[in-house]
């Protein structure tokens, strides 16, 4: 109640996310209080119990993925229900295999009562889920799934409902990373979700649907088939299927942000920024010797080497009436359309001008790393405060 209220409320009132998660927790936490925990993990022969803390976090983190998958992929007719349907027919199989016909009943109960309501809920839907569904059938399959399971162990039963949701959890793991690496919220809302992909693609919604049915049923019938594999065989066909949902994924072009290029350059930024590179940290021992210097000479042979580290290929010092100092870098290059020109004013307050810094960089031979503006920048203070103290002298 507690959770479809919230998403009941939700609903008719937008609520803020943070509010969202804290109902999600307090209903989570209800069902661990009553005794709906997941108590350790089963590892083939090997069963390993948690700690009531851990215990506690592994749970609410059970509920929350659950919850929030299903909503999720709640954005087209029918698609939530039908997947939670897929899931409940397969929960069905395993717990009359495993004679745990209390189980089976309480999955099949919430499969025909989903079956009932996707008759008016596919394309072109006449009622329709809302949060209120969603939160509901995420938080009961994440406890239906738990009691299910043997002593409340994580084991290969528990798994099996992860598997066959595995479209849903893959998509709610991945938004918020995703909205983290484009710099939005969160938890805020998008059109970037695995169905809005295939919408983009020129599926209709009813094609769209299926196709996510379609996937949801293949991975069903491999959790059949995961469960009659010993213990190796099985990790080793899991580690296959989830290559391969990373390759798909990113052949639809949802992972385009997550190109090796471009988290490579965000991991270089990073490390740059926070120093624990050994090439900025070179950088910076070469800015503090720099700000030894006793002329205008020595200042600007430390500032060549610094330019030889970015890899610029020719720089020029306009300070005031002093002599124009050029700096080239030992690398072979002719003037050609190739190049990269900055020019940085010197500005001492406004609007002191000391004179220019013009760089050059021929880009044949070599990329502008992400951290070169913001290192010229810094050769730009570097300059600045030195030529002033080298003034005042």
């Amino acid at each position: 109640m507690v959770v479809f209220g919230c998403g009941l409320w939700d609903d008719f009132r937008r609520l803020n996310p943070g509010i969202k998660l804290f109902f999600q927790i307090a209903g989570a936490t209800l069902a661990f209080v009553g005794g709906i925990s997941i108590n350790g993990f089963i590892i083939g022969s090997y069963d390993m119990q948690i700690n009531v803390l851990v215990s506690y976090a592994v749970t609410i983190f059970w509920f929350l993925l659950f919850i929030n998958a299903v909503n999720l992929i709640d954005g087209l007719d029918g698609l939530a229900a039908g997947v939670v349907f897929f899931v409940c027919v397969l929960m069905i199989i395993f717990s009359a295999r495993n004679v745990d016909y209390l189980t089976a009943v309480y999955f099949a109960t919430l499969g025909g009562a989903i079956l009932g309501f996707l008759k008016y809920n596919f394309n072109p839907a006449s009622i329709f889920m809302g949060d209120g569904g969603s939160y509901f059938l995420g938080y009961t399959v994440a406890a239906l799934s738990i009691m299910g399971s043997e002593k409340s162990r994580v084991g290969a039963l528990m798994l099996m409902p992860l598997l066959a949701l595995g479209v849903p959890i893959f998509d709610a793991i991945l938004s918020p990373i995703r909205r983290f690496i484009r710099g939005r919220r969160m938890f805020q809302p998008d059109k970037g979700h695995i169905h809005h992909v295939f919408l983009r693609m020129g599926l209709s919604s009813s094609n769209a649907v299926l196709i996510i049915y379609g996937i949801t049923m293949a991975l069903c019938v491999l959790a059949i088939f995961l469960v009659n594999l010993r213990n190796g065989a099985g990790g080793f066909v899991l580690v296959i299927l989830l290559c391969g949902m990373i390759l798909l994924v990113r052949k639809m072009g949802y992972l385009e942000y997550l190109a090796f290029d471009k988290f490579y350059g965000w991991l270089q930024d990073v490390t740059d920024v926070a120093g624990l590179s050994q090439e900025r940290r070179s950088f910076l021992s070469l800015q503090i010797d720099a700000n030894e210097s006793q002329n205008l000479e020595e200042l600007w042979a430390y500032i060549g080497k610094a330019l030889e580290m970015l890899r610029f290929d020719k720089a020029e010092l306009h300070y005031c009436a002093e002599p124009v100092l050029c700096w080239r870098s030992r690398r072979e290059f002719d003037d050609s359309d190739s190049f990269l020109r900055i020019e940085v004013p010197l500005i001492d307050g406004d609007p002191d001008i000391f004179g220019k810094f013009i760089l050059i960089k021929d880009v044949k031979q070599g990329h502008i790393q992400p951290y070169t503006i913001r290192r010229v920048e810094n050769l730009r203070r570097t300059l600045l405060s030195n030529l002033t103290r080298l003034k005042n002298l």
